[in-house]
Parts: structure tokens; sequence; C-alpha cells
């Protein structure tokens, strides 16, 4: 993708300029870049494989494992290679690539997220609808608009970022190219563009978490009325959803529903978006989760 810019290729300060470091985070983000990997892949395998595991909520987990495979693999391994390599570039068509790739998956990753959450919602308080609610057709429906509105999204920061003149300095202060660092080093005045892409992932990141807010109450009231062992069972599967949604949505909220004026402290917290919360995903549903742990169990007696 070209624009009137002169800068034809970035340079990533990462998470730290000290060598030491630099080798001690190698090996550290490659194990959980591994973590990752193997976790997810396992989840979408047994989803995929397993007879038991084909209500929606596993439906919905195994592609919110999915895109976390492809959310995390958008920025690990060019930070995980950037630890080992003093020229630490990256070319300006790469730069708006993997800013697209973020914000593509990442917006996927809260739809999904809400979705699920709608399903446990459908699940708990209307189990007599269920079943005609969350029909296959209608759980595919909910994953394609989820799919739309990330790309819808990303292609907004996309466009709005990569058409900004960048005609001096070139170097990011993050480990990955996002709207923030690029705002900063555009050659114009950027407070329009700032505003929109602060109002856009706002609108979606707070819509998105009240709905989260709002189905949770009513579920939590709702279980006033039923068994302990009902309650206990409800519980379970809505805790590890309401764990994953706080690791994910509190860090993102809060870096883009704010003017970034602190990068440094913002790739801090992008670590935990970009690879903690996707690495700790499928240890969060699994060890909560006897039916998943089950299946699995069965998946590696077959082998």
């Amino acid at each position: 993708m070209e624009n009137a810019s002169s800068v034809k290729e970035f340079i990533l300060l990462g998470l730290s300029e000290n060598q030491v470091i630099q080798k001690i985070c190698f090996v550290m983000f490659l194990f959980f870049y591994m973590i990752i990997m193997s976790g997810n892949l396992l989840i979408v395998v047994t989803v995929m494989s397993s007879q038991h595991l084909k209500s929606p909520m596993y439906f919905f987990l195994s592609y919110l494992s999915f895109v976390d495979i492809c959310y995390s693999s958008v920025t690990a391994p060019k930070m995980i290679a950037d630890f080992l390599i003093e020229n630490k570039t990256i070319s300006f068509v790469g730069c708006i690539a993997q800013l697209f790739g973020v914000h593509f998956f990442g917006c996927t990753e809260i739809f999904i997220l809400t979705v699920m959450a709608y399903d446990r919602y459908t699940a708990i308080c209307r189990p007599l609808h269920y079943t005609t609610l969350m029909t296959r057709r209608a759980c595919d429906r909910m994953l394609i608009c989820s799919w739309v509105g990330g790309f819808v999204h990303s292609m907004v920061q996309t466009l709005l970022t990569s058409f900004l003149p960048f005609c001096g300095p070139n170097k990011i202060d993050h480990f990955f190219c996002d709207v923030h660092p690029l705002l900063q080093l555009a050659c114009t005045d950027t407070y329009a563009v700032g505003i929109i892409v602060v109002a856009n992932s706002g609108m979606i990141a707070l819509s998105c978490f009240f709905i989260l807010v709002v189905s949770y109450i009513v579920i939590l009231v709702s279980l006033k009325r039923q068994t302990s062992e009902g309650r206990h069972k409800a519980l379970s599967t809505c805790g590890s959803h309401i764990t994953v949604v706080i690791l994910f949505f509190g860090p993102c909220t809060f870096s883009y529903i704010r003017p970034s004026s602190n990068l440094s402290e913002d790739k801090s917290v992008a670590v935990f978006y970009t690879v903690i919360t996707p690495m700790l995903n499928p240890l969060i549903y699994t060890l909560r989760n006897e039916e998943v742990k089950n299946a699995i169990k069965k998946l590696w007696s077959k082998e």
C-alpha cells in the first residue's frame, strides 16, 4: 500500500533496548508463543473431533481459540525475532498489514466474546427457547457478523492511518505497528483522525462491554431461582468467560478508548492482550470445564 510518504520503512524500538533483557525476553516470549499455539490448537482439535462438544458454547470457543492463534501470530513472531537482531525494521506495507491484522482479529475476538455472553444468557435465562434461538444457522450468522464487524472496524483504522503522510521520524516506540504510535510520527495534524480512531474503538469496546455487563447481571439475578447444582454449573461456565473478558477488555479499553499520551505505558499494556490473554484462555477454559477436560483425555487416549 503506497501513499505520499517519503518513509518506506519503520524501526520498531520494541520492549527494551537492553541486550541482556532482550535475550531474556526472547526465551520467555518464545515459550509463551509455543503455549499459545499448542493450547489453542488443542482446543480447536478437541472441539472438532469430540462428539460431546457440539453445543454452541464450544462452537464459539473453538473459533475464539482460532482467533487467538491468528491474533498472536500477527505480532509475536516479529517481536520474538526482533529480540535477536539489531536492525528491527518493518516495511511501510508490512507495518500497515500488521496494523490491519491486529485490529481485525482483536475486534473479531471482542465480538465473539460478546456472542458467547449472549449464548450463556440464552442457556441460563431462556432454557426452553435455547434450541430454537441458538440453532447452527443462527450461530453461523453471529460468527459471520463477528468477522465482518472486525473487518469493517479494521478497515476504518487502517485507511485512516495509511493515507497519512510520513516524511520524517520513523522510529515506532512499540513492538508492533499500531494506530497511536503511527499518529505521533505523521507529519501533519492528526487531531481529527485521532478523535475518529478513539471514537471508533471506544464505541465498539464500550457497547460490547455494556452488553456483557447487562447479560451477566441478568444471569446472576436469574440464578437465584435455580437449584444449587444448576447454579454451580452455570457459575462454572460463566466464571471462565467473565475471567477472559476481564483479562482482554481491561487492557484493550485502557489502550484504545483514550488519546494515547504515554507509548511506553501502552506497549507494556499491549503485552497482556496480544500475548498473555491468548496464552491464558485455553488454561482458563479447560481447568474450569470438566467436559473439555474429559474430551481432551479421550482425544489423547485414542492416540
